[in-house]
């Protein structure tokens, strides 16, 4: 078993990376990050998996974390490497999760991926609501951009930092307490562990074609203005930093970047 666990060791290590990524977890209870890279977009990858070698090795840690398996308890962080040109990466929260019973999207109250615990690299982008760290390294070669989005709603506070003084996305305030009866999403007890957002809650009734969506007669910013959108102004001003909708570039608080030359490490915190 220690030569096995030193193989592990060794692979992780060998992984040549231009960047550092650390997942903090200051919430007050367990949630289970989860991982994401869209291959239609860039094919280069982050070296944490999201929980296959767990069932090989399910005693290795990282900082008093599992690693791997990337169960994350209160006050834990997990550090891993991150290829300098990571393209359409994403790192969400997943909170009341049970993968022994039901592998799969539902496993979760919030935030469940196709796959269960280790997120299927295809279609693994999570069950909305979830609140979403969005990564675009070295983009156009010059610049990291970078986001906390809402746009598939709400789940946990999040907040992106980073070491080299750019500017901080976040969405620190809990929104599920005080969301909307029509965008709640509630857990097997009754309590509120999410907030749709006005697309995901279909308050319109089309979202083929709905200002809520940005979709159909209203897929460009110009029909789609954030004042048509339901409860924009709910999350806007509540995370003015964060992206609330599909074309909240234009609040100028929504898409941040920085330059990739100062090759930033960035750190997300739930609950921070």
């Amino acid at each position: 078993m220690k030569g096995s666990i030193t193989l592990v060791s060794l692979a992780v290590a060998s992984v040549v990376s231009a960047r550092t990524f650390t997942v903090k977890n200051s919430c007050s209870y367990t949630v289970w990050p989860a991982m994401f890279t869209d291959l239609n977009v860039g094919s280069a990858l982050p070296d944490q998996p999201t929980g296959y070698i767990s069932a090989y090795f399910p005693d290795i840690s990282i900082n008093n974390s599992p690693f791997c398996s990337w169960e994350a308890p209160a006050g834990s962080s997990v550090t891993f490497n991150v290829p300098d040109n990571w393209t359409a990466g994403r790192i969400w929260p997943r909170t009341e999760c049970d993968f022994s019973t039901n592998p799969g999207p539902n496993s979760c109250a919030t935030g469940g991926c196709n796959g269960g615990l280790l997120c299927d690299p295809h279609t693994g982008t999570g069950v909305p609501p979830a609140t979403v760290a969005e990564f675009t390294l070295s983009g156009g070669g010059t610049t990291d951009n970078y986001d906390v989005s809402l746009v598939d709603g709400f789940n946990v506070p999040t907040t992106v930092t980073n070491n080299v003084g750019c500017g901080v996305p976040s969405c620190p305030v809990d929104l599920n307490a005080n969301c909307p009866s029509e965008l709640a999403v509630h857990d097997a007890s009754g309590n509120v562990a999410g907030c749709d957002s006005s697309c995901k809650a279909n308050l319109d009734g089309n979202p083929a074609n709905s200002p809520n969506c940005c979709s159909g007669s209203f897929d460009v910013p110009a029909t789609c203005p954030s004042s048509g959108v339901a409860f924009y102004d709910y999350f806007k001003s509540a995370c003015p930093n964060s992206y609330a909708y599909a074309y909240d570039e234009s609040s100028g608080t929504a898409l941040w970047d920085c330059d990739s030359s100062l090759g930033a490490d960035f750190t997300i915190t739930f609950c921070g």
